[in-house]
């Protein structure tokens, strides 16, 4: 049997949920940023899929707006813009049923990696990876892309996973978290693993603790709905903060190879100390102006979710064991912010006398502004005597890499060239799911269990006082939540 050859990068990329606000704001607008700057081949095509009845030349300029709002803006738009639009296609098509489904096999191509991104509810997982199947738009080269929840629980987890695994094989599924897309997410792993300066250092003998912070100025908007049935860790910490926990705790892998990488991330979930529920910190924000409160957003005056966490957790193995890490994650907060803070442990003695305490604090910011700061111990200038200050070794990505250069690509954007690739590295293997919610799900059946009220925190502040507390009790603080 001779075997096919697929041409390298040409791709046909169907967007199931094409029309949808994910496809609107990141998935098209990032797919035209990738066309501008040269990694979409000539012969490359997307194809949107969703109920909507429309022609392929409506679709088009649903497209286009999109790109205007959420893409580039510059000289020579138009231009680029009308070639990329010359790639789109669209299908009307029933996820659950037979509208649509002969158009799209005629549209999609049999040489080309085909990838099918299921922008869409996770109920409707499992019928289209059926559909894909019985039609035949499926083979070796095939790859589904899957956004989150994946699951609400461990039972629908696997379940789902199950699923996908009846028509695709491991290798075929990629489940997207956009926060494994960001540049200085990637960057973590380079600090960690290609500097001799902090991988000696990257253990319990040296770090005193690490925080790992996500705060939101936004409320639950127009997704009160979902949210109010998921809450904070369901929808933050399940995922983004514990992948997040992962690249910061994992042993280093064998090499930069997708399966090495997430062997290592599933050892530190498996490595997660179980959490007594009463010890973690449970939020829900009041009103802002003349905005609504959580319960008001979400149409429910007795409502129990909520809206920010905050918990010690610890992993049991021998390079972590008695470091602690803290997350935290909130809705209304102060200020806009994704950092992971690594503070270091002091001196074992100082020469200098007793001095205020310093520490040495790598901070690695996800948004806004990606960058990492370390923060060293030098003289004070004058001639006071031997004063300590610590002062920050800044590397904001936007000034280091200099005027012209190009600009770091969103997440999604990233993640969808990956998956044309091939590449896994980035995306979370059905056992990482799994064992995410196995840690998971005690906690929440314990706060349903005896009915747990979150506390109430003033919209616009750092969250609830119950947290300081909480870091007050192992005498250290939050790291301030800034822009």
């Amino acid at each position: 049997m001779v075997s096919r050859v697929i041409p390298v990068g040409v791709f046909d990329l169907v967007i199931f949920g094409g029309t949808g606000d994910l496809a609107r704001r990141k998935i098209l607008p990032g797919l035209f940023r990738r066309y501008c700057s040269g990694q979409m081949p000539p012969d490359a095509r997307v194809i949107g899929a969703a109920r909507t009845e429309m022609s392929s030349e409506n679709y088009r300029e649903f497209v286009a707006k999109a790109v205007r709002e959420f893409g580039v803006v510059g000289q020579g738009i138009d231009t680029d813009l009308e070639k990329f639009l010359a790639r789109i296609e669209y299908v009307a098509i029933d996820a659950c049923g037979v509208t649509g489904w002969n158009k799209l096999i005629k549209l999609v191509r049999s040489d080309v990696v085909r990838a099918y991104y299921f922008s869409v509810a996770p109920s409707l997982f499992g019928d289209l990876a059926q559909r894909l199947n019985i039609h035949g738009l499926t083979d070796e080269f095939s790859r589904i892309v899957v956004e989150k929840p994946f699951g609400r629980d461990l039972k629908t987890a696997k379940t789902l996973n199950t699923d996908l695994a009846t028509y695709f094989n491991e290798g075929q599924i990629y489940r997207i978290d956009h926060y494994l897309g960001k540049e200085t997410v990637q960057n973590l792993m380079a600090v960690r693993f290609g500097n001799m300066l902090f991988e000696p250092l990257w253990n319990s003998q040296y770090v005193d603790h690490i925080q790992i912070t996500v705060a939101e100025t936004v409320g639950v908007g127009d997704r009160g709905e979902y949210y109010d049935k998921s809450g904070a860790m369901r929808d933050m910490v399940q995922n983004h903060l514990m992948q997040l926990l992962c690249l910061i705790a994992m042993e280093p892998p064998s090499k930069f190879d997708p399966d090495a990488v997430r062997d290592e991330k599933l050892k530190v979930i498996r490595a997660l100390d179980p959490m007594d529920p009463h010890q973690i910190i449970r939020g829900q924000y009041d009103g802002f102006g003349d905005g609504p409160s959580y319960r008001q957003a979400v149409r429910d005056a007795q409502s129990r979710t909520e809206s920010y966490i905050a918990m010690k957790v610890g992993v049991s193995n021998w390079r972590w064991a008695g470091t602690p890490f803290y997350l935290r994650t909130g809705k209304r907060l102060k200020a806009r912010s994704s950092e992971i803070t690594v503070v270091f442990k002091e001196l074992n003695h100082s020469i200098f006398g007793e001095q205020e305490d310093h520490h040495n604090v790598l901070s690695i910011r996800l948004q806004p502004n990606e960058g990492i700061t370390l923060g060293v111990t030098i003289k004070e200038p004058g001639p006071g005597g031997m004063r300590l200050v610590d002062v920050p070794l800044d590397m904001t990505f936007a000034e280091a890499l200099g005027e012209g250069s190009e600009e770091p690509p969103d997440a999604y954007e990233r993640l969808i060239m990956d998956v044309i690739r091939g590449n896994q590295t980035l995306f979370m293997r059905g056992d990482e799911v799994e064992a995410a919610w196995a840690w998971t799900d005690p906690i929440i059946e314990s706060w349903e269990a005896r009915g747990d009220v979150p506390k109430i925190y003033e919209s616009g502040s750092e969250g609830p006082e119950d947290a300081v507390q909480m870091m007050a009790r192992d005498t250290r603080v939050w790291r301030k939540v800034s822009p």
